[in-house]
């Protein structure tokens, strides 16, 4: 699993690039993944069938504090990385401290992006890296009523 985890931008962008110059198709998506559900999965089963490849950029912990609030995340950055790098529509996995994966697009540069659907393309902070390398921006629904923070709250309540 460790050839899976990437902690080197670059040493990922040689990775990748080997697949772009076979013709194959990257795609990217962000994000918490505090607490892997259902919707997480299926999300991330959607975004690998956009390509050939699915790289998953993972929040640091200090930016899902800064995202999410005090108490998240609730699992660690190495253990997020290492349950999604399990994943068999998870090709590589890398972890980010940014607010926003601008920084890490813009070295990769996969060939499609995806966001949920909850967001306009058009708001996205990224979505101006993306198009000036030439990639393309993929809206994926959710499935609804799953969430981390929804689960957090349940099992607060109980």
């Amino acid at each position: 699993m460790e050839s899976r985890l990437y902690s080197d931008r670059i040493e990922l962008r040689r990775s990748i690039e080997v697949r772009q110059k076979a013709g194959q198709t990257i795609v990217f998506t962000n994000g918490c993944f505090d607490i892997l559900h259902r919707g997480h999965v299926e999300y991330l089963c959607r975004a690998r069938d956009l390509g050939d490849a699915l790289i998953v950029g993972v929040n640091s912990d200090e930016s899902v504090r800064g995202l999410k609030g005090d108490g998240r995340p609730v699992q660690p950055l190495e253990d997020r990385m290492r349950i999604l790098a399990s994943l068999i529509s998870v090709d590589y996995v890398i972890g980010f401290s940014e607010s926003t994966p601008e920084a890490l697009l813009s070295v990769l540069q996969p060939d499609v992006h995806t966001k949920g659907g909850d967001y306009d393309v058009q708001a996205l902070p990224e979505a101006k890296v993306v198009q000036a390398y030439g990639g393309r921006i993929e809206l994926i629904q959710f499935l609804d009523g799953r969430s981390s923070s929804g689960i957090i709250r349940k099992s607060q309540s109980l």
